[in-house]
């Protein structure tokens, strides 16, 4: 709204610096300091208020060191990180632009599904709180939603030829007139590690003649589906002890915040040789927004906890590294900056796995780890949980550099 204001206070009135609105990087600034500020004071009340109406953590008991300390936590804390998440947004961010717009719903779709989950198993008194089938279909949902909308709204576009300008406003800013390349609809993405990067999933359909093209969609949003129902489920899963997925998420988030600003950038997108896609860069406002409120809540979350971020939290994390890293075409590279998420979901699966496999064998059903999550099977290793965090957060650091140098690494 004010990148509006200030928009019309330049061209009307020559207002002096106004005009620094027109800035991703000066608005992204702005919006990583009052998410900051927001989840840091305004986060405190919440706590207050969630600890006055008694939403307190129901700990199950699993046998963990220091497990019956957390039970009456307030928890639904992931209101702090979507609070903090859109005021930011609805303030710096272009609101037309589609993909704030499909941030901004899936932010408020996972959180309520999120929500509704804490909610039954905090005031209904269920442990298990939202049916997994219902999860599963508000996954689906949502994935349907952005899937349909990425592949045929007219604005999601990519420009194959570049006649990347040399001016430092558009370095700054982002912004670009059509002139410099021809937009272009595409399912094209790109692949980590390989000298010629792109993939177009349409050529997954050339045996269905010479308008494959034109079925692309159904080949496209399922995988959107089924990769935005696996990081918000590994965004949950992660969420097993104080700070974890809080901090693991920053990291990711900020390196996403990178792709997002020089796949934006035609200049930066021309040097490195990757794929400009146009209007993308105004993700970045979002991105610095989400970050600060991700590292604003770890105030408060890291150990010992004052508050969780629940199902409201976790849920809504997932969905939005999804939807981003699916915006700007590296949906590939979740596998390895999302590779806690990842070992998170397959230690489960491969614990449910292995042991129905032994019962059913040999009739008693035996186990690859400890427990499961894998943040479980160290903590029955008898490390302390912040000592785990520490270094699942360097695991992330370390992934995340990995991620950044598939830029240049071919």
């Amino acid at each position: 709204m004010l990148y509006y204001l200030f928009e019309f206070l330049e061209k009307n009135y020559q207002l002096p610096g106004a005009g620094l609105f027109q800035f991703i990087t000066f608005r992204a600034s702005a919006a990583v300091i009052l998410s900051l500020l927001i989840s840091t004071i305004y986060g405190k009340r919440v706590i207050n208020y969630l600890r006055a109406k008694q939403v307190g953590e129901s700990v199950r008991e699993l046998g963990l060191e220091g497990q019956s300390q957390k039970a009456g936590t307030p928890t639904m804390g992931g209101i702090i990180i979507i609070m903090s998440t859109l005021i930011p947004v609805l303030l710096f961010a272009k609101l037309e632009n589609i993909y704030i717009l499909l941030l901004i719903i899936t932010t408020l779709w996972m959180g309520a599904i999120g929500f509704v989950d804490d909610y039954i198993k905090i005031f209904k008194k269920d442990k298990e709180g939202l049916k997994g089938k219902f999860k599963v279909l508000g996954q689906i949902g949502i994935g349907i939603i952005v899937g349909a909308t990425l592949y045929f709204h007219p604005e999601v576009t990519v420009k194959e030829e570049l006649k990347a300008p040399n001016s430092i406003e558009i370095v700054a800013g982002g912004d670009v007139s059509k002139e410099y390349g021809k937009e272009e609809k595409s399912t094209k993405t790109t692949i980590p590690f390989v000298k010629d990067n792109e993939f177009d999933y349409a050529d997954l359909l050339t045996w269905m003649g010479d308008n494959y093209k034109t079925y692309a969609w159904l080949i496209f949003i399922p995988i959107v589906v089924f990769i935005i129902t696996a990081v918000s489920n590994g965004a949950n899963l992660t969420d097993g002890i104080d700070g974890l997925a809080a901090g693991t998420s920053a990291i990711i988030v900020l390196t996403l915040g990178i792709f997002a600003w020089v796949s934006g950038n035609i200049i930066f997108s021309d040097y490195l040789n990757i794929m400009y896609i146009p209007r993308a860069g105004e993700i970045t406002v979002f991105i610095a927004a989400f970050a600060g409120g991700l590292v604003g809540f770890l105030w408060y979350n890291t150990f010992p906890a004052q508050v969780f971020m629940g199902d409201t939290g976790s849920l809504t994390i997932g969905g939005i590294i999804a939807v981003i890293a699916i915006a700007i075409r590296k949906e590939w590279l979740i596998p390895i900056l999302c590779g806690i998420f990842l070992a998170e979901n397959l230690s489960v699966v491969m614990q449910v796995s292995y042991f129905k496999y032994t019962k059913k064998k040999f009739g008693e059903g035996r186990r690859i780890f400890l427990m499961s999550p894998l943040h479980h099977h160290y903590q029955k290793k008898g490390y302390h949980e912040s000592k785990i965090v520490t270094r699942f957060w360097i695991i992330g650091i370390l992934l995340a550099v990995i991620t950044v140098v598939t830029l240049k690494l071919r």
